[in-house]
């Protein structure tokens, strides 16, 4: 039993979950300053209780006692602590004679996938973009969801625009490339996943999943179609195929917002259910039926994620997903696919034309690639600090960030960063097989003495709510607040250094309430912005610039409303927003966009095409997310381990044995894996997951080193991408397996 005094330190206090996109409430359990326990708040309006291994080991991630507590910088080749005052020194004297002395292109920035699990990675790095100028851009978008982005951004004029699956009110689901019993839902942000597709069920809904494995996922449904990898799209446009040849379409009230649909009818002719059936492995009559399904139910919704977006057709097969809602009348429908309206965002303007999306406005310097939402592929960071010649990237600036893993052909990244660069800096809790190159590293300090709101989550979720926790435990001594790293690192990259970090958020504010007051839809229009700025409440600048853009929102809500609601503020099921959503340059849904049109063909010639042998998929676990949590002892075993799953067939045919060794071999490299036999994976399809391969020299994580795993994408050389997306394929290239004797 806890002394007296030990249990008069303890207490509770509410945390939004960080560590997926779920971002259910917590109850924490901290003694003194130390988080000891975590469980699922059962009062959050969003989550409702619900919790997942990842959030039940926060405290474990919180006090890893792997993590950074200090910076370090690089001195005689070596890392070394430091102060805060000598790192940002640091990189003012390093970064910024380079962006002077070759331009700001020079200058890449890496922006990995936690950033949008923090309040500062959010609020911050736009303006070091936009301050910094570089076209030198690489984010985690382009190994998972850009192709998302860029069908919406050609369909709706705004790549933002992303409808998501109204789970709690269709009756009918299809799902592909999508695991969320697993992965807690992608670009759809839902608490308790699975609670609520079994609720579907009880309801007497239908749930459909299109998937290789027989995922957890698939094991619920009601019809598991276990497709040939790769082959999404085929499919997707077979289903449109039968809705127009059998009369099916029904576009309702989207018919006045819509344009090209007899052009898609044309579009998709080929694409007939025979003519897709050998390519995708799925009988011409099932393919039928998943297309009467989806126009029989009284509501349905399509949705594919991660399996459907890093395959050779990404970007085509995320277009189809949004085509069958809108031939089945289920876009922007209570029950289908609807677009969320955050509490942060921007006030609606006004319903008409706008100017819409562009793909290509420049290219990489060394492979020519297209940028896509103003990124370039991730796949080509290496090339672009390697390759000799005028413009070549001499400094990185990553945040949140492991491209050495989560990049395809990481040991040429991981030479580039080491024997090409003449600077870098990372901003990262870890020395990780990433920042362990780093000349600078500034480490967040652990979730608990951060403050949380999801600024990009909310913008994807299946119901509209708003909620807000501050930090559960002060600020350590020595440590410094993520937002005040973010602040500094931009005054030292653009020429500022030394001026006091709160004049970076007055930056931003007085921008914003200029905008704000010259635009006529906005509700502070005409305005007095330095009023408007005064009347800000909050402790610090992003509490501030929280309120401010809750004041320019459309719920007419302000911080205070936030801090009175520990457990947040329903705003309401999903409601429609067409036309308002639409920014294409005709102010409608722009059904068939030429970029999408001019890759049909590339699609066509796939109807001919079979894999040789197998195909490797990867895989994701309910108790990791990517590399991010592979350091906590609770969070591995079970089935979050590295192995290669295969099918008993293949496994005979192959002489392969269970809990053995095996070689996998492609494009880019070759890699050993123990053998995991299992039913669960379609035959001519192997899976090893994303995001291993812990075992460079250098990085400070005992856990994950302990069990470093491989790392799957070394198999990759980097030359496989969705053209229109730069989005790697990660999902469906061929692979030689063979045992090792």
């Amino acid at each position: 039993m806890p002394g007296q005094d030990e249990a008069a330190a303890s207490r509770t206090a509410l945390r939004i979950c960080p560590l997926c996109e779920a971002t259910c409430g917590l109850t924490l359990t901290i003694e003194g300053t130390t988080v000891t326990g975590a469980r699922g708040d059962r009062d959050d309006v969003f989550s409702h209780g619900f919790v997942c291994p990842k959030g039940a080991a926060f405290a474990d991630l919180d006090a890893d006692p792997d993590r950074l507590t200090g910076p370090l910088v690089r001195e005689d080749g070596v890392l070394r602590e430091a102060t805060w005052s000598e790192a940002f020194d640091l990189v003012a004297a390093r970064l910024r004679p380079l962006v002077e002395a070759y331009g700001p292109n020079s200058v890449g920035v890496v922006l990995g996938n936690p950033n949008v699990h923090t309040m500062a990675g959010a609020l911050y790095p736009p303006l070091l973009l936009s301050l910094l100028r570089t076209r030198s851009l690489f984010t985690a978008s382009t190994v998972d969801q850009m192709p998302k982005h860029v069908s919406s951004g050609l369909l709706f004029g705004d790549p933002f625009a992303i409808p998501v699956p109204d789970l709690d009110r269709t009756d009918h689901l299809l799902l592909l490339g999508a695991n969320p019993l697993d992965s807690n839902g992608s670009l759809c942000t839902a608490p308790d996943f699975p609670g609520r597709l079994k609720a579907l069920r009880r309801r007497g809904g239908t749930l459909v999943v299109v998937d290789p494995r027989r995922t957890r996922t698939a094991r619920l449904a009601d019809r598991h179609v276990p497709i040939r990898p790769g082959t999404d799209a085929l499919l997707l446009a077979a289903l449109a195929q039968v809705l127009f040849e059998e009369k099916l379409t029904d576009l309702g009230e989207l018919g006045e917002w819509t344009e090209g649909l007899s052009e898609v009818r044309e579009a998709v002719r080929d694409f007939t259910p025979e003519a897709v059936s050998a390519a995708c492995d799925v009988p011409a009559d099932e393919i039928r039926l998943l297309a009467r399904g989806l126009a029989a139910a009284p509501t349905a919704a399509v949705y594919g994620r991660v399996g459907s977006s890093t395959v050779e057709f990404g970007t085509l097969a995320n277009w189809l997903v949004d085509v069958l809602n809108i031939l089945t009348g289920n876009l922007d429908r209570p029950g289908g696919a609807l677009f969320p309206l955050s509490a942060t965002a921007p006030a609606p303007r006004p319903a008409g034309p706008g100017r819409g999306f562009a793909l290509g406005r420049w290219k990489s310097r060394a492979g020519g690639h297209p940028e896509a939402k103003g990124e370039l592929p991730l796949a080509a960071l290496a090339e672009e600090i390697d390759t000799p010649g005028e413009g070549r990237v001499r400094a990185l600036v990553t945040i949140a960030a492991n491209p050495v893993l989560s990049a395809p052909d990481g040991l040429r990244l991981d030479r580039a960063l080491s024997g090409h660069l003449d600077f870098m800096v990372s901003v990262d809790p870890y020395l990780n097989e990433t920042s362990r190159h780093a000349d600078v590293v500034l480490p967040p300090p652990p979730p608990s003495q951060s403050a949380h709101f999801d600024f990009a989550f909310n913008g994807f979720a299946v119901r509209n709510q708003v909620r807000y926790t501050p930090a559960a435990v002060p600020l350590e001594d020595g440590r410094m607040d993520e937002s005040e790293i973010h602040a500094r690192l931009i005054l030292a990259v653009s020429g500022m250094h030394g001026a006091d970090p709160a004049s970076v958020d007055d930056l931003v504010i007085e921008r914003a309430l200029a905008k704000a007051v010259a635009t006529p839809h906005s509700p502070v229009h005409g305005d007095d912005p330095e009023r408007l700025a005064a009347a800000l409440t909050g402790r610090g600048g992003p509490e501030r610039r929280l309120d401010m853009m809750l004041r320019l929102g459309p719920y007419d809500l302000v911080l205070d409303d936030l801090l009175a609601h520990p457990h947040g503020i329903d705003l309401g099921p999903l409601r429609p927003r067409l036309p308002q959503v639409l920014k294409t340059p005709s102010g409608k849904v722009e059904l068939l966009p030429a970029p999408l049109a001019a890759d049909l063909p590339r699609l066509r010639r796939a109807l001919g095409e079979r894999p040789a042998g197998l195909v490797l998929v990867g895989r994701r676990h309910l108790r990791s997310n990517n590399s991010w949590m592979h350091n906590i002892a609770r969070l591995n075993g079970g089935s979050n381990r590295c192995t290669l799953q295969v099918h008993p067939d293949d496994a005979a045919r192959l002489g392969l044995t269970d809990g053995a060794p095996a070689r996998i071999s492609a494009e880019g490299g070759a890699l050993e894996a123990v053998v995991e036999v299992t039913d669960t994976v379609r035959t001519g399809v192997v899976s090893l997951p994303h995001g291993w391969g812990h075992d460079r020299e250098g990085a400070r994580t005992a856990v994950a080193a302990a069990t470093p795993g491989v790392n799957v994408n070394q198999l990759l050389d980097g030359s496989r991408l969705d053209p229109l997306s730069g989005t790697a394929v990660l999902n469906g290239f061929p692979v030689d397996v063979a045992p090792i004797s």
